[in-house]
């Protein structure tokens, strides 16, 4: 009765019956065949996939890591051009500094010598002055006595004046 149900309804059993055998071999065969190797590309797929992230992941930590030491070694060769910078500044302040002290002792030095000329020569007029006093002075008294006086004695003694007179402290 069931089965002539089944009829009425339009459904062939032998024919529903083969179709399921059927589908169920084609089912197994194609999860032997092919579900298999499917499933092993696909895993095969997500593990390179997994990989490739996993590769990417560690290339942005390099990345990032790399871009860390450029930035510190860019730093460091900051410091290391202004550490040179004030040690050119340090040279060129000590080297103002030796040649100003130089000038300063090259002009205390030619002062100094200045001071010895103008002594010397100061020394020189005064003599020059005393032995032309000297000299006035001796012809003075040949004409005051009209006589031919011994002009080493006379030296002599207006040496002694000069010596006592006011020209003493002149020499």
């Amino acid at each position: 009765m069931l089965i002539l149900g089944i009829a009425d309804l339009g459904i062939n059993l032998p024919l529903l019956v083969g179709q399921l055998v059927n589908f169920t071999i084609l089912l197994v065969v194609l999860r032997l065949v092919a579900y298999g190797p499917l499933m092993k590309m696909l895993d095969g797929r997500r593990e390179r996939i997994r990989e490739s992230l996993s590769a990417a992941e560690e290339m942005r930590t390099k990345a990032a890591e790399s871009d860390r030491q450029v930035h510190e070694q860019i730093e460091a060769a900051r410091r290391e051009g202004q550490a040179l910078v004030a040690q050119a500044q340090e040279i060129s302040q000590r080297i103002q500094a030796d040649a100003r002290a130089q000038a300063q002792t090259d002009a205390e030095a030619l002062i100094a010598r200045a001071r010895n000329e103008i002594q010397l020569e100061r020394d020189s007029a005064i003599a020059e002055l005393r032995k032309e006093f000297a000299d006035t002075a001796i012809a003075a008294a040949e004409k005051v006595i009209n006589a031919s006086l011994d002009r080493g004695q006379h030296r002599r003694l207006i040496d002694e004046a000069l010596a006592e007179s006011r020209f003493k402290g002149a020499v």
